[in-house]
């Protein structure tokens, strides 16, 4: 049977997918369906058909599932953003197991059990991290939200389920005042106009408030009105950036900031600790949970006072503080230079005397810290972007021979591809997923390694 565009079919869904969508089989040929479930019976219409697989579209659910729910959210299927909002939360747990569990089957060689997904007891308004674009309504009025999925249109927001609060609280006073002044907008098409987005982001733990403007332009009509009218409304905000980005990008940020009002940064406490935030630096965007992920990660790492820990792909420094209190040297690498600045202040600012930070990409100056440093880690903890490690880091990892690796990852895909090149030479001990990213398709992943010469350690470690 040939698979027709704009066909209605009936299926069932047989599983669901690495980004939460559901996969049926029409005579063997598959379909990937957004929104449903396993053990659904759909008709569904044909939107797109590729070679080897198509898409379609639900157009009635004949018999549901057990675990769907009625969403919440009135937008959620035109942002695209929260994915996975009509399953039951604790299901989407076990999806997300599934999904780093079957993407282990087809990729490592040694067979392991993922465990299952640690969840939030509420998980609601967990981003300490509102990033929204603004634009202009049918109406000419100035409007927030999110680009609908697959296009720069926005969908305008301003009760946001995941987003905090108090931060979405911010940002609504904001557009308020920019249509009380008449601020124009930025429009991408045309080129013109003002602001373009508006960045809010939050210390969930000390509740400073930073707020990041960014225009198209070097001056914002009425800017001290706006600083005036933002600070007396907000005590705690902190800090007002004016970020500066005149290009045709889809980049947000601009190069050139202007302080505005307070200090360049905000704090927020992890654990014990203290973290300085600017406006470029990466912070995880649920405190709550990554609490838990680097406590899982260092308490995986097993680390002493003698270990030599390197932290690669380090940011502001979150887990090479964590970890500095339990072994004797931490080295940590970023490719971002103000993180790393960021990271010196936060070692700084929590008296910490046994790290150091470099500034560059890992590929090149992971060996040049070895060389120069004469660094021989006994533990590396990596926690790199979206798409994985680089060639040549995987290849100086195997050559190290490290007894021990923690890889903590945003990408189950590059996970495990990378997982399968380490099995060269060593075992997976552990993969621990951990729900960062509630009612999104999003996961991270500790994964534990164990130099295969300590074989007999690493069966001691997998009971």
């Amino acid at each position: 049977m040939n698979i027709e565009k704009n066909k209605l079919y009936e299926v069932e869904i047989i599983d669901n997918g690495a980004n939460g969508e559901g996969i049926a089989k029409i005579d063997g040929f598959t379909v990937f369906v957004d929104n449903s479930l396993k053990g659904e019976k759909c008709k569904i219409l044909i939107v797109k058909v590729n070679k080897n697989f198509a898409y379609g579209k639900i157009m009635e659910i004949m018999e549901k599932s057990k675990y769907r729910i009625e969403p919440d959210c009135d937008t959620y299927k035109r942002c695209g953003g929260c994915n996975l909002r009509h399953i039951n939360y604790d299901y989407t747990l076990k999806v997300k197991q599934a999904m780093v569990q079957n993407l282990a089957n087809k990729s490592l060689n040694e067979k392991i059990e993922v465990k299952q997904t640690i969840g939030m007891e509420n998980p609601f308004y967990y981003r300490n991290k509102l990033q929204y674009p603004i634009g202009l309504n049918k109406n000419g009025k100035n409007v927030m939200g999110v680009f609908a999925n697959r296009t720069h249109d926005i969908i305008e927001t301003d009760n946001c389920k995941i987003q905090n609060k108090e931060a979405q609280k911010v940002a609504n006073e904001f557009i308020d005042i920019l249509n009380e002044k008449d601020i124009v907008s930025y429009d991408e098409k045309k080129r013109k106009g003002s602001i373009r987005h508006i960045i809010v982001k939050i210390g969930i733990n000390t509740n400073e408030i930073m707020c990041i403007l960014v225009t198209n332009e070097e001056k914002i009509k009425d800017e001290e009105y706006i600083v005036e009218r933002l600070t007396k409304k907000f005590p705690n905000i902190k800090s007002i950036i004016k970020n500066i980005n005149s290009n045709n990008t889809n980049v947000i940020l601009g190069e050139k900031n202007v302080l505005l009002y307070g200090n360049e940064y905000i704090k927020d406490r992890l654990g014990n600790f203290v973290f300085k935030i600017s406006s470029k630096s990466f912070y995880q965007t649920n405190p709550i949970q990554t609490e838990i992920l680097y406590k899982k990660a260092i308490e995986e790492a097993k680390l002493n006072k003698e270990d030599i820990l390197c932290d690669l792909y380090c940011g502001i420094g979150t887990i090479g503080i964590f970890a500095s209190q339990f072994v004797k040297k931490v080295y940590g690498i970023e490719i971002v230079e103000e993180a790393i600045e960021m990271a010196k202040e936060n070692a700084k600012e929590n008296c910490i005397d046994n790290i150091e930070f470099m500034a560059g990409d890992v590929e090149n100056v992971f060996e040049k810290m070895l060389i120069e440093k004469n660094v021989s880690p006994t533990v590396i903890i990596v926690d790199p972007p979206r798409r994985g490690l680089d060639e040549n880091t995987l290849n100086k990892l195997l050559e190290l021979e490290t007894k021990r690796i923690v890889y903590v990852s945003c990408n189950p895909a590059t996970l495990m591809r990378d997982l399968h090149i380490l099995e060269e030479k060593y075992s997976i001990c552990e993969i621990q997923p951990v729900d960062m990213f509630p009612f999104t398709s999003h996961v991270e992943s500790v994964a534990v390694l164990q130099l295969k010469r300590y074989k007999n350690i690493s069966k001691r470690l997998i009971k």
